[in-house]
């Protein structure tokens, strides 16, 4: 795909299309996933971010673009499993994947893995590395630890971080003030309105996922949205 440079300057000012589905969902599979990050690809999408060795495979034989590659994986004891160790690191690396995301919070990791031995590992085999964090703090010691770009993605998803249902636009606009890694704008966008916003307040890049990749949820708002219609309906006619 180029060097690690030019990967991260593929992303620049565009849309990462998340593409993954859950076991049990019913677009679950490397298959499917490579054929919706090819529509994300028809669509303007400058990178897919995927989830396992085997959709980021398909995926890489699917499309052009950069894939961003990362594994969800539980592990006993800790609450870290996007990419929380070595192992999944080497999965990864072996699929190909361009980009490696993993949980750079400051919760303990599985198997006494730490976050300076990823970053260290991945920088010393050249490949781009995106740090997900939810708190200022935790950007700025990625930064330190010498990371290619940081992701909002899981603000909202540690006990610590700002709990709410949209974007958090303000840990943004302050990552963008502090760094200077490219900081990447991740988590609860479902409106294009919420990606121009983020553009607006310096994001190098948006990634959204399930607003574009899970039908099922999509179907879900608008379904919810008549039901809420017919509600008010029933709450104005007379007793």
């Amino acid at each position: 795909m180029g060097t690690l440079n030019t990967i991260i300057q593929k992303l620049h000012h565009g849309l990462i299309v998340s593409c993954q589905a859950l076991p049990g969902e019913p677009l679950y599979g490397a298959e499917m996933m490579a054929r919706m990050a090819a529509a994300a690809e028809e669509g303007g999408a400058v990178g897919i971010r995927a989830n396992g060795a085997a959709d980021v495979r398909a995926i890489k034989s699917a499309v052009s673009l950069p894939v961003i590659g990362i594994i969800k994986r539980d592990y006993p004891g800790s609450a870290v499993y996007i990419t929380p160790t070595l192992r999944e690191i080497e999965e990864l690396l072996e699929a190909g994947a361009d980009m490696i995301a993993f949980d750079a919070t400051g919760q303990k990791r599985p198997e006494g893995c730490t976050l300076e031995q990823i970053v260290s590992f991945l920088s010393r085999n050249g490949t781009a590395s995106m740090a997900d964090i939810s708190i200022l703090e935790e950007a700025i010691h990625a930064e330190a630890l010498g990371v290619s770009c940081v992701s909002t993605t899981l603000s909202g998803y540690t006990p610590y971080s700002l709990q709410q249902e949209g974007p958090n636009f303000e840990l943004l606009q302050k990552a963008v003030e502090r760094l200077s890694v490219p900081v990447i704008a991740e988590g609860r966008m479902i409106e294009p309105d919420q990606v121009r916003k983020a553009m607006d307040l310096g994001a190098y890049a948006a990634v959204v996922g399930s607003a574009i990749t899970r039908p099922q949820l999509i179907t879900g708002r608008f379904a919810a949205a008549i039901r809420r219609v017919e509600m008010n309906n029933g709450n104005d006619r007379p007793d």
